[in-house]
């Protein structure tokens, strides 16, 4: 990576807010494979090349509907993003907003924005109208894809001038029918390696959204370490997995590693286990990913399930417990690879897979990547000692305006706010999240945007909100309320607030625990002591 090629942005948005070069990073290009030229589209990679090598005609985006080959999913980005061009006036470098459950033409669309040099910013369909606005502003979104049933939202938190194409709508401006109407070829925009491709969000513990930049090069790196090393894809998988594509852990296993091998995906909108089981049985899913609620969830249908096509499990988003990788082990025979991975990192960096992987453990630095566990002064602690995790790589985080950056950046080293130990054979364990971040059933959750929506309902005085631990989601979202005098919340008060959190932000934040409290344990200056709360749950 000697020679950086000019930006092929017009719309410097994303170059100009980038955090200091001083506040990233070092990034590390170790491996041959991780050598990438200068210029470069990753949707030319990932997808028109097996279109040029003669392989269009192979499957790539299976449904219980249709099939999509290689040559369908070209032609349909290539109109897509002659229509964002043509018809929204898209540049390089323009931020494009995509919402809808994962479908063909979300992966479509995903292309169609890369393939025109914009940068895609992928949500959550779940996501509310105050959330969204967040989104658009921080990332200064102007237009976006909508799949035609989620619009409502959307509509909501548009801005004045804000440009939407719907998909799978019945009407005459639908992406759809405008983009059959335009040409099937397309000139990929010579991006440079090092131009920001795509955007994704991630909760602090303060509640408020930070956005995660990626290059292409990042794209094709988490492909060419984890997915290349660990899972070892080959033409013939049948990806399947649970993660929306807003979650890059879903966006890895269902575009990137499926397609940078040539493979092909089935994918699924609501993908349930029952239903990611049935898919594994009907259309002979080769490696499946989901989180570890998903396989505890799997494991009493597992003995009776045919899974003979299945080679691989990937388990993320949360921490797998020991019992429920031994339970999937014991029911099936399978070997489930745990993996850590964030969305500053944009996938997962520490794992192992078949005989390498030790129950109970992570696993080991990715090749590509290096991990050390830490004392708080970044030094490396002896194994078998508590610290925090910290990172390099080919990927690394650079925070949106550089939000925060000096936190999850200190001395080169990605510091993920986990508490770890490695073993003397190089295995990470996992011991507990750093931060207030909940985590459960492989979504991450901030307590205070939970505390924020809580307290806007009029019978609501204060809130605290923590992570309590849960057997089938690992934890839950615990809140502890204080009530207005005289407030009536009606004969099933916690329904009532539960239901209230539900049309404020996304539903899975919603508090599954709420207890009523007359005061919260504060200091004497004020301070929430969430700590009190944490050791009665």
């Amino acid at each position: 990576m000697t020679h950086v090629a000019r930006s092929a942005h017009v719309d410097t948005f994303t170059k100009e807010n980038l955090p200091p070069r001083a506040q990233w990073p070092e990034f590390l290009f170790d491996l041959p494979e991780l050598a990438y030229p200068s210029t470069l589209n990753c949707a030319t990679e990932l997808l028109d090349r097996h279109v040029e090598a003669g392989t269009g005609e192979k499957r790539c985006i299976v449904t219980d509907r249709e099939t999509w080959t290689y040559n369908d999913l070209l032609t349909k980005a290539n109109e897509v993003a002659h229509a964002l061009i043509e018809e929204m006036g898209l540049v390089p470098g323009n931020r494009v907003l995509l919402r809808g459950p994962n479908n063909p033409w979300l992966v479509a669309s995903w292309f169609g924005v890369v393939k025109a040099g914009g940068v895609a910013v992928t949500t959550m369909p779940l996501l509310r109208k105050g959330e969204l606005e967040t989104m658009v502003e921080i990332a200064d979104v102007t237009m976006a894809i909508c799949d035609h049933r989620f619009i409502e939202e959307l509509d909501a938190a548009a801005p004045d001038g804000f440009q939407i194409f719907t998909y799978g709508g019945p009407e005459q401006d639908d992406l759809i029918k405008v983009a059959a109407s335009k040409r099937s070829k397309f000139k990929n925009v010579a991006t440079a390696a090092d131009d920001v491709c795509m955007l994704a969000f991630t909760s602090g513990t303060t509640g408020k959204p930070k956005a995660t930049m990626h290059f292409h090069r990042d794209v094709l790196a988490i492909a060419d370490t984890f997915a290349r090393h660990v899972l070892r894809p080959t033409p013939d998988d049948l990806f399947a997995a649970s993660p929306p594509l807003a979650f890059t852990f879903g966006l890895g296993q269902s575009v990137v590693f499926p397609m940078r091998a040539g493979a092909a995906v089935y994918l699924l909108e609501q993908p349930s286990p029952p239903r990611l089981l049935e898919a594994v049985e009907r259309h002979g899913v080769t490696v499946l990913a989901t989180a570890p609620t998903g396989y505890r969830a799997m494991v009493p249908d597992l003995r009776a399930a045919n899974l003979k096509s299945l080679r691989a499990c990937v388990s993320a988003g949360e921490t797998l417990p020991k019992a429920t990788w031994q339970a999937v082990h014991d029911a099936c025979g399978l070997r489930v690879i745990d993996g850590i991975g964030s969305t500053e990192m944009l996938h997962i960096f520490i794992s192992a897979a078949g005989e390498d992987i030790r129950a109970g453990s992570t696993g080991r630095a990715v090749p590509g990547y290096v991990a050390q566990v830490q004392d708080p002064d970044g030094r490396p602690v002896p194994d078998g000692e508590l610290g925090r995790l910290a990172v390099k790589g080919p990927t690394g985080c650079r925070y949106l305006r550089g939000d925060r950056q000096t936190t999850y950046v200190q001395g080169g080293w990605n510091v993920t706010g986990d508490v770890y130990v490695r073993d003397a054979d190089g295995y990470f364990h996992y011991q507990a999240r750093a931060d207030d971040m909940i985590i459960s059933a492989g979504y991450n959750i901030a307590g205070p945007e939970v505390e924020e929506a809580l307290l806007r309902h009029p019978a609501v005085a204060e809130a605290a909100v923590i992570g309590a631990p849960d057997a089938e989601r690992g934890m839950i979202v615990k809140a502890v309320v204080v009530l207005q005098p005289g407030a009536d919340l009606g004969p099933e008060p916690a329904k009532t607030l539960q239901d209230f959190v539900k049309s404020q932000i996304a539903p899975y934040k919603y508090p599954r625990a709420i207890e009523f409290a007359d005061a919260l344990p504060r200091t004497a200056t004020g301070k929430l002591q969430r700590f009190r709360l944490r050791a009665t749950s």
